[in-house]
C-alpha cells in the first residue's frame, strides 16, 4: 500500500507532469471506484490542474478555473486513495477510446488536453481503491477524520506524548490508525518500531518520556529517509524503491540488517507485522496465535503473549431449584410411569 512517502512523491510527480494542463476528460472504469456523484466527473472537463498535494495517504489533485478565466463553480478536488493494491500509471499517450468497466485492473482514467494522463489500476479481487470529486477536502470522510501529520512542524515530542497518554492500545495499532496519526501504514509502522527498538505489542500508555522522544525521532527519521529515497523518481519506480528500502517489513525469515537475528512475523486476519526479536523484544518471539492454530503448534516457550481480548460479560448465576420443583422434574419423562 502506498504510504506517506510514496503518496508525497506521486504528488510531486503530478505537479511536474500535470500542473497547468487542461483536463480533457475523467472516466470511471469501475462501478465501485467513484464514491461521489455531485459534482459529476464531466464537470472537470476544461478546468486547469493546480498543484497536487497530499493529506495522509490521500492524493489531492485540485482543478480550478479554465484557461479563459471563466468561472466553473469554483475549485474542485479530485481525491484518490490507492488502498492496498492500487497504483497510478502515467502514460505519455492516452487511448482515444473511453474507458469502460470490465475485467481489467483499470479503475479510473484521467486525460489531459495534450494527450497525456494517468490510469489508476488495482490488482486482485478486493476492490478498495477510491476516487472522490468534491468541492471541499473535508467532504471526503477519510480526510475529515485524519489525525495530525507526522512530518508537520507542530508534531512535536510533546504532541506525541499527548497522543499516547492514557491510550491502552498496542503501539503498532496506534501508528497505523489514520485517525490518530496520518500517513503511516503497515510497512512504515514496522520500520519505525524496528528503528526505535520497540515491541509492536507495547502499550501506548506505558511509554516513558525518554521512550516517547525515541519513538518521535524514529518516526521522523524513517519517513524522511524514505522521502529522500523516493525524491525525483517517476511513478513506475516508486514501488520498487519502497520495497528495496525496507529493513524488516516483508522480510520474515531473513537476517536482521542491524543484528543478524532472524526476522519474525505475526499474522492477523488480513495483514502481518514483521519484527526482530533481538532488537525489539529482548530476544523473545511474539506469540502468533493465528499461525499456531493453523499448524496446531504450541505457543513457543518464553514467547510474549499478546494481550487477550476482554472477556465476555458473565451471565448471572442460576437460582437453585426448590425441593418441590426438583421432585416435579423427576416425575416428567419416561420415569413418570414408574412414579404413578
Amino acid at each position: 500500500m502506498p504510504e506517506l512517502p510514496e503518496v508525497e512523491s506521486l504528488a510531486a510527480f503530478l505537479r511536474e507532469r500535470a500542473s497547468g494542463r487542461t483536463v480533457a476528460r475523467a472516466e470511471a472504469a469501475s462501478f465501485a471506484v467513484l464514491k461521489t456523484f455531485d459534482p459529476p466527473l464531466s464537470s472537470l472537463a476544461g478546468l486547469t490542474v493546480g498543484q497536487a498535494g497530499r493529506r495522509g495517504k490521500f492524493l489531492d489533485l485540485p482543478c480550478g478555473l479554465s484557461r479563459s478565466d471563466e468561472p466553473r463553480g469554483g475549485e474542485l478536488h479530485l481525491v484518490m486513495h490507492l488502498a492496498r493494491a492500487g497504483w497510478l500509471r502515467w502514460r505519455d499517450a492516452m487511448p482515444d477510446k473511453s474507458a469502460k468497466p470490465g475485467k481489467s485492473p483499470l479503475a479510473f482514467r484521467f486525460v489531459l488536453d495534450d494527450g497525456t494522463g494517468f490510469d489508476l489500476t488495482e490488482a486482485g479481487t478486493r476492490k478498495r481503491l477510491a476516487v472522490y470529486l468534491v468541492r471541499d477536502l473535508d467532504d471526503v470522510p477519510g480526510i475529515a477524520s485524519l489525525g495530525p501529520e507526522p512530518m508537520a512542524e507542530d508534531f512535536t515530542v510533546e504532541a506525541l506524548a499527548a497522543i499516547l497518554n492514557g491510550r491502552r492500545t498496542q503501539i503498532k495499532g496506534v501508528l497505523r490508525d489514520q485517525r490518530i496519526i496520518a500517513g503511516i501504514g503497515n510497512a512504515y509502522s514496522d520500520e519505525v518500531l524496528h528503528a526505535a527498538k520497540m515491541s509492536p505489542f507495547k502499550l501506548a500508555a506505558s511509554f516513558t518520556p525518554d521512550e516517547v522522544a525515541t519513538l518521535h525521532g524514529a518516526i521522523a527519521e524513517t519517513l524522511r529517509d524514505a522521502m529522500i529515497r523516493s525524491e525525483g523518481l517517476v511513478a513506475k519506480d516508486l514501488k520498487g524503491e519502497k520495497k528495496s528500502g525496507l529493513r524488516v517489513h516483508g522480510r520474515a525469515g531473513q537476517p536482521c540488517p542491524a543484528c543478524g537475528d532472524t526476522i519474525r512475523e505475526v499474522s492477523f486476519a488480513d495483514s502481518a507485522l514483521q519484527y526482530c526479536p533481538t532488537c525489539q523484544t529482548g530476544g523473545k518471539p511474539l506469540a502468533d496465535r493465528r499461525l499456531s492454530r493453523l499448524l496446531k503448534l504450541p505457543r513457543p516457550r518464553g514467547a510474549a503473549r499478546p494481550p487477550l481480548p476482554p472477556a465476555p460479560r458473565a451471565l448471572p448465576p442460576a437460582h437453585p431449584l426448590r425441593p418441590e420443583c426438583a421432585i416435579g422434574l423427576a416425575l416428567v419423562g419416561p420415569s413418570a410411569r414408574l412414579a404413578r
